[in-house]
């Protein structure tokens, strides 16, 4: 949509008005003779003003002759129509020269960073630290020094493995790959046990080394030593080892819900409002009035930076602002009704936290009345290793 608006103002286009009573007829042959219409507003039951590209002004006026209709030229928009009006200017050519040197100026600036995170692995607060380091838009390219920016944020953070910056005409491409969290490990050689990180009940285990502290069927809690890191022989006495084992056990995962039964919720009517912005860098120019018609509505913004090349962008971005009509509409549950959505909605959020689906082998689910509303709660247990090392201190 923006290309199609930026192009219709480079070659120009009409602002025209037609009324009659045949308007339906009118549109029709227009689309069956390939005429281009757009931005139609009915403006009274036989008039209706549209937007039309210059060059088929005479198709419209045919059409209008058969339709039996009246075709008026509002506003002539466009390049074109400005060029026309201060050809006589020599402003309008001084203007020129200075936006082609202001375009040859601007390629010793950077204009865009784009961050690529290896397989999409989002990093908490990268393009803040990234742009405090020295890498912002608006940078002289000869002040971003890309070794020291690299050091900073690897000195700052731990959570990245590699970081490389490459600067392509006016973009800054940087690459990141995140660094896996892993525990820590402990040698063979030093003496540890393997303790509970989570608590629930033992369904399986098995001291490869050391000796094992609880049974199947023991309920433990967070902390709690699995299998002891030392071995008892009747003619050796204790000796201390580092402890091995599979310790598997049925873990509990609880989210918690208040359905209330009466209830008021946003909805979207589907009518949607469009405007549209022009950034130069941090300059903006808004090229319809900001608010909303809408009383409620969510706001949606989207940036199109203007480029020449893959990687010479400019300082200039189309800025588009989508405005969803919101309505409230109130909403009336009987108890069953509110149970089981809040029930569904419980589920789908423990189906997205828990990877392996197989694992789980229970639920339960506990729901407790309240005056105008409904507390839901769903548990899922959950087969998983429990097992960690933890070092032995003498």
């Amino acid at each position: 949509m923006i290309i199609k608006i930026l192009i219709g103002y480079v070659i120009g286009y009409l602002s025209v008005t037609v009324e009659g009573y045949y308007i339906e007829r009118f549109i029709n042959m227009c689309r069956s003779n390939k005429v281009t219409i757009w931005h139609l507003k009915k403006k009274k039951e036989i008039s209706l003003s549209f937007r039309m590209e210059t060059y088929d002004f005479k198709k419209v006026c045919q059409i209008a002759k058969k339709t039996k209709c009246k075709v008026k030229i509002d506003a002539k928009k466009g390049l074109p129509f400005v060029m026309q009006r201060y050809k006589k200017r020599k402003i309008f050519f001084v203007f020129l020269i200075i936006l082609l040197f202001l375009s040859i100026l601007s390629s010793n600036f950077v204009w865009n960073v784009d961050i690529k995170e290896e397989n999409g692995k989002q990093m908490e607060n990268i393009e803040k630290d990234i742009e405090e380091a020295g890498l912002k838009i608006g940078e002289r390219k000869t002040k971003v020094n890309t070794k020291e920016i690299i050091n900073k944020i690897r000195l700052q953070r731990k959570d990245i493995a590699w970081m490389g910056i490459e600067l392509k005409g006016t973009n800054a491409i940087v690459k990141v790959v995140k660094a896996d969290e892993k525990p820590e490990i402990i040698n063979d050689e030093e003496y540890c046990s393997i303790v509970c990180d989570k608590a629930g009940v033992i369904t399986k285990i098995n001291a490869q080394n050391g000796t094992a502290n609880v049974k199947v069927g023991d309920t433990v809690r967070e902390g709690e030593t699995l299998i002891n890191g030392w071995m008892e022989g009747k003619y050796t006495g204790i000796r201390y080892v580092h402890a091995k084992g599979e310790v598997q056990a049925k873990v509990w995962h609880t989210k918690y819900k208040n359905m209330p039964y009466h209830t008021t919720e946003n909805e979207e009517t589907g009518q949607i409002e469009n405007k549209y912005s022009i950034n130069f860098n941090n300059f903006k120019i808004n090229l319809s009035k900001k608010l909303s018609k809408f009383e409620i509505y969510d706001t949606i913004e989207t940036e199109n930076k203007m480029k020449l090349f893959s990687n010479f962008y400019l300082p200039i971005s189309i800025q588009k602002t989508t405005y969803k009509e919101l309505t409230k509409k109130e909403k009336n549950y009987e108890m069953e009704e509110a149970k089981n959505l809040g029930i569904k909605q419980l589920q789908e959020e423990l189906d997205n936290e828990i990877e392996d689906k197989q694992a789980i082998v229970g639920t339960n689910i506990n729901t407790y009345e309240k005056e105008g509303s409904i507390d839901v709660y769903v548990t899922y247990e959950v087969l998983e290793n429990i097992g960690t090392n933890e070092k032995i201190v003498f």
